[in-house]
C-alpha cells in the first residue's frame, strides 16, 4: 500500500501522454474506452484543447460491446471517421477496459491500415503508469515511423563557428505547459549558433518533425524524450544530450552540445564528478528539496549550484529510465515515502499539491507542473528557463 496517495495528486496516466504527444501531428488519435478517459485528457491535461484543433476520439465502449468483444463496431467507426476527415495517421490507445477483456489491438489495426491505406499505430497504454510512458512510447514511434531519411548525409562539422543542428526532444505541455518555456529555449540555442531543426512533438509541424535525421545532435529536455534520442541514434547515427537549458545551466548544455556533435558520443550535460563536494556542503544538514520531472529538476539543480553554490536534493516520484538520473536523484515509490524524506526539510521546491505533506516548519516554494495538479495552477507555471522564481530564496540563503 506504500504506492498509494491519500493526499496528494496523482501524475497524468500514459493514456493521455500519447495524447498530448501526438497532439499536433495532424494524426487522428481513438481512445478506446467508454468516456472518462478522454474527459480527462482534454479538461485537465490539454491546455491547447480550445485553442488548437487536433483529432482525438473516444470509442463510446458500451458495456454490452465489452461483454460481447464487438470489435467490428469499433473498426467501423474509424474507418469511416478516416475516410471522412482524412488524417496523416491514426493511433490507436488503449485503457483499462480492452485490456482486462483481451482486446486484439494487432489485428484492429492491421484491419484498419489495410482499409484505409493510413499508417496505424498501436499504443498498449493501460492507465497504470504515468505520462511519461506515454509520451516517450508515442515520440519513439514518431522517430521510428514519420522520420524520412535525409536528403544528403549529414557531414561531420569541426567548425565551432558553423550552426549546428539540433531536435528538442520530449517537449509537451505535460511537462512545459503552453507558456513562454519552448521559445525560450528555442531562442536561447539560436542565439548560441545552434538551429532548431524540430521540435519533439509541440510548436513543430509533422514535415518538420520528418527532416529530424538532418540534426547532428539531439537534446533531450525531459525523460519523455529518452526513447526517441536512442531511436533517432540507432537510424541514422546522431547523438544525443541530456540536459534542459535553464538559468546558469546554460552554458553547461552549449558546451556538451557542441562536444557530443563531435565526439557522436552521447551523454548527459548534468551529473558531474563534483557531485561529492555537493554532498559536503557546509549547507548539508539544512537539506533543499525539489520534486517531480528529473531532467528538469537536475538541470535546475546545476544552475542553482552554478549561480549559489547551494546544494538541492532531487526527489524522482516517476518512472523514468535509469540513464536520466545523476547520482543524487532519489527514486521514490509514493506519498509516504516522500513524507519521510522531507522530513526535516528547510525547504521543498514541488508543485502546490505536494505541500500538505512536507513539514510546516519548511519553507514551500511552488513550482506547478502540468501533469501533476492539470489546469488548477496553470496561469502561475513559470518559465522553466528562466531561476528568477528561486533567486529570492537563494540570495536570502547565502545572506544568513
Amino acid at each position: 500500500m506504500r504506492q498509494v496517495s491519500v493526499v496528494i495528486s496523482t501524475y497524468t496516466a500514459d493514456v493521455s501522454g500519447v495524447c498530448s504527444a501526438l497532439y499536433e501531428l495532424g494524426g487522428m488519435v481513438v481512445i478506446h474506452d467508454p468516456s472518462g478517459c478522454n474527459s480527462t485528457y482534454n479538461t485537465h491535461d490539454e491546455p491547447r484543447w480550445y485553442d488548437m484543433d487536433s483529432l482525438v476520439f473516444i470509442s463510446g465502449l458500451s458495456e454490452i460491446d465489452a461483454i460481447m468483444g464487438n470489435d467490428e463496431k469499433f473498426i467501423q467507426d474509424i474507418i469511416r471517421a478516416a475516410r471522412e476527415l482524412k488524417p496523416r495517421f491514426i493511433a490507436l490507445v488503449r485503457t483499462p477496459v480492452p485490456m482486462m477483456i483481451g482486446t486484439d489491438f494487432e489485428a484492429i489495426r492491421d484491419i484498419i491500415e489495410e482499409e484505409t491505406g493510413l499508417p496505424v499505430f498501436y499504443f498498449p497504454t493501460n492507465g497504470m503508469h504515468s505520462y511519461v510512458q506515454g509520451v516517450e512510447m508515442a515520440l519513439e514511434m514518431v522517430a521510428e515511423r514519420l522520420v524520412r531519411e535525409p536528403a544528403k548525409a549529414v557531414t561531420e562539422n569541426h567548425d565551432q563557428s558553423k550552426i549546428i543542428l539540433v531536435n528538442l526532444l520530449g517537449v509537451t505541455p505535460l511537462d512545459f505547459s503552453v507558456n513562454t518555456t519552448l521559445s525560450s529555449m528555442r531562442e536561447y540555442l539560436e542565439r548560441n549558433g545552434f538551429e532548431i531543426i524540430s521540435s519533439f512533438a509541440m510548436g513543430s509541424t509533422l514535415g518538420e518533425i520528418a527532416r529530424a535525421a538532418e540534426a547532428e545532435v539531439n537534446l533531450v529536455v525531459s525523460s519523455s524524450g529518452l526513447l526517441a534520442a536512442k531511436k533517432l541514434e540507432e537510424r541514422f547515427g546522431i547523438p544525443y544530450v541530456i540536459g534542459m537549458p535553464t538559468g546558469a545551466f546554460l552554458e553547461k548544455v552549449i558546451e556538451a552540445l557542441r562536444k557530443v556533435a563531435r565526439t557522436k558520443v552521447s551523454g548527459k550535460a548534468y551529473g558531474n564528478p563534483d557531485d561529492t563536494i555537493r554532498e559536503q556542503t557546509r549547507r548539508e544538514e539544512a537539506e533543499i528539496y525539489m520534486i517531480g520531472e528529473p531532467v528538469i529538476l537536475q538541470s535546475m539543480q546545476e544552475a542553482i549550484w552554478a549561480e549559489y553554490g547551494i546544494n538541492v536534493r532531487i526527489i524522482c516520484p516517476l518512472e523514468v529510465n535509469e540513464e536520466v538520473l545523476s547520482k543524487n536523484c532519489i527514486i521514490t515509490t509514493g506519498e509516504e515515502e516522500i513524507q519521510q524524506i522531507v522530513g526535516n526539510a528547510a525547504a521543498v521546491i514541488a508543485d502546490p499539491m505536494y505541500q500538505p505533506i512536507c513539514p510546516k516548519t519548511a519553507q514551500f516554494i511552488s513550482l506547478p507542473h502540468e501533469a501533476f495538479s492539470g489546469r488548477i495552477y496553470r496561469k502561475d507555471i513559470p518559465d522553466l528557463t528562466d531561476m528568477g522564481f528561486l533567486r529570492d530564496y537563494f540570495t536570502d540563503c547565502l545572506e544568513q
